[in-house]
């Protein structure tokens, strides 16, 4: 591991000198560049530990990087077609990729560069990744209609459940509960049972395909996104879990498809926020309870911006189709927002903008 961390530290050091530690005329020069993680479009990323993010994309690759340090830690060979989810249990270093060669593969920072274990049995691109709270069960769906639970120590597939035009699009385990929340083409949500295997609450079909979910800490929330064009749809929802199919709020400003959605870990003494990303190439950042958009930053030219991570309540790290990912900083301050190149010229009481990009 270490000389394998020393040659990407090696080649990191390479890329920085040769770029200068500034971006292309296409970002802000106070931007740093670091040496890419991916070749290609970032289809997700997720956080692994503090400082380590865990992504994937056209590559193929499942990429650990440091991105404090702005460092390959690990390149994971493992899936022949593109890399849709990544997730991580929390406290360890397990990392589990979903892919569209059908399968999901398990691996292990600390155990060398092959899978430890492989989940195989879907017909169609695996979209949804959740592992369960005691770390023991893996819930998979895919467009292939299935919804799986799989033991995580066997690899065993437990539980099977297909509905008629149920392509998932994306799942997330409920905190400290039995429940997963699954949303899907068919427009509809599903809260589902991992105990029986079976559908509980079905949420009051939206307008446009539901394209991502998540769940606040405390379990009580689920927020949602729409896709969309022109400003219809495109939409993320703020759902009640407490009572099922009861809508919150709405947040609304983005202009294309609205592609994920997350709930931020709360600054010391503010107030609940959430973050979206879209297809229209902009971050935005919203009063939970209000809707009110606090914030807006545009990577102009970065491409469809699909996946989001929040680390911290000021650290964001954001997925891109043309430009990789992105390391953004969130802090109080002017009420101007900022983009990476000349700025968004968006308006809130935050300020947001691009630190890094790899």
């Amino acid at each position: 591991m270490g000389k394998l961390q020393s040659k990407f530290r090696k080649r990191s050091e390479l890329y920085r000198a040769s770029q200068g530690e500034k971006a292309d005329n296409t970002f802000d020069s106070q931007v740093v560049q670091y040496e890419p993680a991916h070749q290609g479009s970032i289809n997700t990323v997720t956080c692994l530990s503090p400082e380590l993010c865990v992504s994937g994309g056209s590559d193929q690759a499942v990429v650990v990087y440091d991105w404090e340090q702005g460092r390959m830690c690990q390149s994971f060979q493992g899936h022949n077609r593109e890399v849709t989810k990544t997730v991580c249990y929390p406290g360890s270093t397990w990392i589990f990729s979903a892919s569209r060669d059908k399968t999901v593969l398990m691996w292990d920072l600390n155990q060398g560069d092959e899978p430890i274990q492989e989940f195989c049995g879907h017909e169609l691109v695996v979209n949804g990744l959740a592992i369960s709270p005691d770390g023991r069960k893996l819930c998979t769906g895919s467009r292939d209609n299935w919804m799986c639970l799989w033991d995580i120590e066997s690899a065993k597939c437990e539980q099977r459940h297909n509905i008629s035009r149920n392509l998932v699009t994306h799942v997330c385990w409920v905190p400290g509960s039995s429940s997963v929340v699954q949303t899907s083409e068919d427009k509809t949500i599903r809260v589902w049972d991992s105990r029986a295997w079976q559908v509980t609450n079905t949420f009051p079909a939206k307008q446009y395909i539901q394209t991502h979910c998540d769940v606040s800490p405390n379990g009580n929330y689920m927020v949602s996104s729409s896709n969309g064009f022109g400003g219809q749809g495109c939409e993320a929802t703020l759902w009640d879990l407490r009572q099922p199919g009861c809508k919150v709020v709405e947040y609304r400003g983005h202009l294309q498809t609205t592609a994920c959605c997350m709930f931020l870990p709360e600054p010391p003494g503010g107030t609940a926020r959430v973050a979206t990303s879209s297809h229209d190439g902009s971050v935005k950042i919203w009063d939970q309870n209000t809707a009110v958009c606090l914030a807006t930053l545009s990577l102009y030219g970065a491409g469809p911006l699909v996946s989001l991570s929040p680390n911290d309540s000021i650290n964001l790290l954001c997925a891109s189709f043309n430009s990789g990912l992105h390391h953004i900083q969130v802090g109080q301050g002017s009420h101007q927002a900022q983009g990476s190149g000349a700025g968004s010229g968006g308006s809130g009481s935050l300020d947001i903008k691009v630190v890094a990009r790899f």
